[in-house]
């Protein structure tokens, strides 16, 4: 028994939706740091665990 529902319409005000984008905006600013760092740390033992060693 598949029921799948379909959205056709979102009722939002005008106002609603900005705050709401702002709200996204500001709040992807920690998460591209944070993401940023996960990626510098990997990349940098990544580059560590390739780098052709001297004998």
């Amino acid at each position: 028994m598949d029921n799948h529902v379909t959205i056709t319409d979102i009722r939002m005000p005008f106002l609603s939706m900005v705050f709401f984008m702002v709200k996204w905006a500001i709040a992807s600013i920690p998460a591209f740091f944070i993401l940023w760092i996960i990626g510098s740390v990997l990349f940098a033992l990544l580059g560590h665990l390739f780098t052709p060693q001297p004998f």
